[in-house]
């Protein structure tokens, strides 16, 4: 099934969003995110295409509230849970980090993930207990380093407490750090090695959903900021995460200490 997402994704990506990067028209949904025709067209093409592969309903980011919570009570033996484009104000503002992501969930439980950036044409995937790859490579692609002073860190400012975000902007315990604006794919660099660690404050069912399980996969470890990651919320959940077990006991450590 894997290989069939694999190739369906990529499809849809190449020719309903690539074709559209640094040309489309936008408009702001309600809560103030920006909206395009390249979201809508991808996920409605998603919503034909995986049912094909594996039958069970869609909930995707472009949908309804009540449409979503709708596909979550009828998928508990088997959801699609997708995310068209993450990242939609660098897809419009023509910064090429942007991906496309899938994830497969059965009883509630992440069991497949794929993560497209058709720019750099990279595929992350991950089916459960088979490992993580990237292009057909085995995650993660360098070791993290064993130092948390060294680290370099992919950090969320924006929903983290005032407090700890004030103490890692003044303070930090990291070497450096980074904010792109796609959650799906920070998951994806840091089970790659590309972050040593990371946090966010607040994320949705479609961002983390396929991203976490590539992480998982990858040997990486996750929490949220107040304890066990899947016993948050599953409609917004926080992150803290590192794709050494070592690392991150550190990392999670150091934020418990700073009052995360």
């Amino acid at each position: 099934m894997l290989e069939d997402v694999k190739a369906v994704v990529r499809e849809i990506a190449q020719r309903e969003v690539t074709p559209r990067f640094l040309k489309v028209k936008h408009s702001h949904k309600p809560d103030g995110s920006l909206f395009t025709e390249a979201d809508s067209e991808t996920q409605a093409a998603l919503e034909a295409a995986l049912p094909r592969i594996k039958n069970a309903p869609v909930l995707g980011e472009e949908m309804t509230e009540q449409r979503q919570h709708d596909a979550w009570d009828a998928g508990r033996d088997g959801l699609w849970c997708v995310d068209p484009i993450d990242g939609t104000s660098n897809f419009v503002a023509g910064v090429p980090y942007f991906a496309v992501s899938v994830a497969y969930l059965y009883k509630g439980e992440r069991q497949l993930g794929v993560v497209y950036d058709p720019i750099a044409d990279e595929m992350f995937s991950a089916e459960r207990g088979c490992g993580a790859h990237l292009n057909g490579e085995p995650l993660p692609l360098r070791a993290p380093v064993t130092e948390l002073r060294r680290a370099l860190a992919g950090v969320e400012m924006k929903r983290i407490d005032r407090e700890l975000a004030g103490r890692l902007a003044a303070w930090p315990p990291y070497a450096s750090q980074r904010n792109f604006g796609a959650s799906t794919l920070d998951w994806c660099y840091t089970a790659a090695g590309r972050f040593d660690i990371y946090v966010h404050g607040g994320q949705k069912l479609w961002d983390y959903a396929a991203g976490a399980l590539i992480l998982e996969e990858a040997g990486g470890r996750l929490s949220s900021l107040s304890g066990s990651f899947d016993i948050a919320n599953i409609w917004e959940r926080s992150v803290v995460a590192s794709a050494s077990p070592e690392l991150f006991e550190l990392w999670r450590d150091w934020l418990k200490a700073a009052g995360a």
